[in-house]
């Protein structure tokens, strides 16, 4: 059987980006065991209160929710444990002294498959004030009047 070609999304953490302010990115695989691959497969998982913690250099991503395999049977796994993260020595530790300044988190962003393997991508994030929040909401809301103003301009509505 041929491997997967390419990158299949499985689940994404979209109020990461309202949240937070994303500062930088990376990707991790993660260690996992055969029913977890299977539910991921299946598209089931969620990212909802997930977040990465640093533990005698290595990385772990807790509160990550993988439901159980349907088809399972006593070797299913537990739904909301604790899963190391693969990652190199230097992202590591690039990670660890970021994380150590005041108000930095490790968020995941997204959980998927890219040429048959499951990744995580984490973001270095600091949370966002809630007139941030606002701030990021009246900018969206304003680019999208101005695209739109653009657009009838462009059709000779006005």
């Amino acid at each position: 059987m041929p491997r997967e070609q390419g990158r299949k999304v499985v689940a994404s953490n979209r109020k990461a980006y309202h949240d937070y302010a994303i500062l930088d990115t990376y990707e991790a695989g993660m260690v996992l065991t055969g029913t977890e691959v299977k539910s991921l497969r299946a598209g089931r998982a969620s990212l909802v209160d997930a977040f990465g913690h640093e533990n005698q250099g290595e990385i772990f991503l807790h509160g990550m929710h993988i439901p159980e395999y349907t088809q399972g049977t006593w070797t299913n796994h537990e739904p909301r444990r604790v899963r190391k993260l693969l990652l190199h020595r230097e992202e590591i530790l690039k990670m660890r002294t970021k994380m150590r300044d005041d108000g930095i988190t490790l968020v995941p962003l997204q959980v998927y498959f890219e040429n048959g393997y499951a990744k995580v991508e984490l973001g270095l994030a600091r949370g966002k004030k809630s007139y941030d929040k606002r701030q990021d909401l009246a900018d969206r809301d304003a680019k999208k009047e101005i695209s739109r103003s653009l657009g009838r301009r462009a059709k000779g509505m006005s």
